[in-house]
């Protein structure tokens, strides 16, 4: 029942576009205990599905902007083949390290964001607020 959750909620994150796979990676490590390596293997299985689904419903959208995600696309194969034999060569607690190092930097740039957006809100309804008068 577990792995049945956790697939739903990754592939609902995966659907939003916001990264489905950190969050399966996560759960999988944390929640059922499996290797960082075999997380991350099974990662990538499990995006091909879920993207291909994502990429059908945002061109039916019209939102893809297509001669940018072709070549993002062909270095991106490029790199996951550079990053696929890095991940293979490295030891499971650096893996797991890098990984939460990456979580930790995507956290502080959403924070960030967030803060950012506030302080850009408030700046606008005090404006608004200072026009009214």
């Amino acid at each position: 029942m577990i792995k049945i959750l956790i697939g739903i909620l990754s592939g609902i994150i995966s659907g939003t576009g916001m990264g489905g796979g950190t969050i399966l990676i996560f759960l999988l490590v944390y929640m059922l205990g499996i290797e960082q390596h075999i997380a991350q293997a099974t990662n990538l299985i499990f995006f091909i599905p879920t993207s291909i689904i994502a990429i059908i419903i945002n061109i039916k959208n019209k939102n893809i902007a297509l001669q940018s995600a072709v070549l993002i696309s062909i270095f991106g194969i490029l790199g996951a083949i550079i990053g696929a034999n890095i991940s293979i060569n490295i030891d499971v607690n650096i893996l797991r390290k890098c990984f939460g190092i990456f979580l930790a930097i995507i956290a502080i740039h959403e924070i960030y964001t967030i803060i950012k957006w506030y302080k850009k809100q408030k700046t606008r309804d005090n404006k608004k607020s200072e026009s009214e008068k």
